[in-house]
């Protein structure tokens, strides 16, 4: 598509058009052990702002602000090789290990205890995952007991020991990392994963029969054996586990920005082709059970530029695809953010990938400040606004022909609404990199409504743009024009290479 002119578009939403409801933990983030994601991250005793746990508290404010529901720990790769006891009891009596996953040196200075003691200050729930590489269901098992279980037993003693008298109840726990991946510590076969995965969740809910568990799915959809890895493994744990795991990361390649800005699309048909999988698999046991979905790893990472766990030298914390991220790398993650709203029947848990410097939506500097990425502001905002049930839009409109996707859609749209308020959210990305779209939202079925907000960020020209420590600001959002409705129509001119979010209301709410 060429041209400067705005192109006409057209969105039909409906309050019976509903995909389902949608899980507060669908917006939430990942802590892995890896790079500076923890130490100096969330976690570093000599920083200025540091709380008395050693927690930055500046990083703190930003991950409250951010707004993720739900926190993945403590990998990734990392915890195909982790021992959990090495990180629990006094800090000065803890082990310092080789990780092999990233070749790093592990401290254990930060560990479990901190993670729920930081998550609760973060506001978000703990999402647990156990070392299936190098250690089996025992291991697990004794996680479990330690995290879970109230008292009497020897590991829920030694917690109490350790000064944490309660149970930490963690619900939702993922049964090893990747396992299908030549780089995992410890990786194992469809069958033989499968049958550790089964006899694991067996062990864990024996200990806590309330654990939700999360089985590893194909580590990305170029797999050779993607779908048939997630078919085979759930033959054996179907009956034992409530969801299975999809990563997925997208980065643009040789300058090619329309295909980049179009990528939010192979989430789209990951998540549609796995839904499949998982049904068939229901289908051939005659089963009435849904096994769904957990997206506990994605976002854009520029995977070209990294050379590789091969190429660190077992460093504490070293600088590691600490990746700088534009306007462009945004509107990608908001239409990311699109997919698994618009999924929200079968995607029930979805995790960015990361939440501090790697591959982060906030960067920190050691001794120095924090600040919010691009990608920061596409999350926040839904993670505020998307509330209750995803709407199904029908989108009329121009689309670009992507070399190895297709036709696919200029705007790209998700749309909520909150049952108890009548409030609806909607979500809008122009891919267009010149052309404006002009908008017209049929909103006539939701009765009468006002726009209280729209909040615009737009390359204005510079799609380059990006935030940095000497400049945190330079790519943050604006309150837009507020656009009027008419007959039950919002007309909105969006801009090209824009991220929008758009909140309405029935008349009669108070702002």
């Amino acid at each position: 598509m060429t041209g400067s002119q705005p192109s006409p578009a057209r969105v039909v939403l409906h309050p019976q058009f509903v995909v389902g409801t949608i899980d507060r933990r669908l917006f939430g983030t990942f802590v892995e052990h890896m790079g500076r994601g923890v130490y100096t991250g969330i976690f570093e005793p000599g920083h200025p702002s540091a709380t008395a746990a050693g927690f930055r508290a500046d990083v703190l404010e930003l991950t409250r602000e951010l707004g993720p529901t739900v926190a993945r720990y403590p990998g990734g790769n990392f915890v195909s090789g982790y021992r959990w006891e090495d990180g629990v009891g006094p800090a000065a009596e803890r082990p310092a290990r080789l990780d092999l996953a990233w070749r790093s040196l592990e401290t254990n200075e930060f560990g479990l205890n901190e993670f729920i003691e930081w998550s609760r200050l973060a506001d978000v729930e703990p999402m647990l995952a156990v070392n299936l590489g190098t250690r089996g269901p025992q291991e697990a098992a004794d996680l479990v007991e330690y995290t879970n279980h109230p008292s009497g037993s020897r590991l829920s003693e030694l917690r109490r020991d350790h000064g944490y008298d309660a149970p930490h109840a963690v619900r939702v726990w993922c049964l090893g990392n990747e396992m299908d991946a030549e780089w995992q510590v410890g990786a194992k076969t469809a069958q033989e994963y499968g049958r550790l995965a089964a006899e694991t969740a067996k062990l864990m809910r024996l200990v806590d029969p309330d654990i939700e568990l999360v089985a590893c799915g194909s580590s990305m959809r170029s797999m050779p054996t993607f779908a048939q890895w997630e078919a085979e493994v759930l033959e054996h744990c179907f009956d034992v586990v409530d969801y299975i795991s999809m990563h997925a990361y997208v980065e643009e390649y040789d300058g090619d920005l329309p295909r980049f800005l179009a990528s939010g699309v192979l989430m789209d048909r990951q998540i549609e082709q796995i839904t499949a999988t998982l049904d068939h698999v229901a289908a051939r046991r005659r089963s009435d059970k849904t096994v769904d979905i957990a997206f506990d790893e994605w976002n854009v990472w520029f995977q070209e530029d990294f050379a590789g766990p091969q190429s660190l030298t077992f460093e504490h914390a070293p600088r590691l695809i600490e990746d700088t991220f534009d306007v462009a790398a945004a509107l990608v993650v908001g239409t990311m953010l699109n997919s698994l709203i618009r999924h929200c029947d079968r995607v029930r848990i979805a995790c960015q990938a990361q939440l501090v410097n790697v591959i982060g939506a906030i960067r920190s500097e050691p001794g120095g400040p924090a600040w919010r990425q691009s990608i920061f502001h596409p999350f926040a905002h839904v993670a505020r606004c998307a509330r209750g049930v995803a709407l199904r839009p029908i989108v009329e409109g121009p689309v670009v022909e992507v070399d190895g996707l297709g036709e696919v859609p200029t705007l790209d749209v998700a749309a909520t609404r909150d049952p108890d308020d009548g409030s609806v959210a909607l979500f809008v990305v122009n891919r267009s990199v010149d052309s404006a779209a002009d908008t017209d939202v049929d909103l006539s079925a939701f009765g009468p409504l006002r726009c209280l907000e729209h909040l615009e960020l737009a390359a204005d020209g510079d799609v380059r743009r990006a935030n940095t420590a000497q400049d945190p600001e330079a790519v943050s959002p604006r309150q837009a024009a507020v656009p009027a409705l008419h007959g039950g129509h919002l007309h909105v001119t969006v801009k090209p290479l824009s991220w929008n979010a758009i909140r309405l209301v029935p008349i009669s709410t108070k702002e």
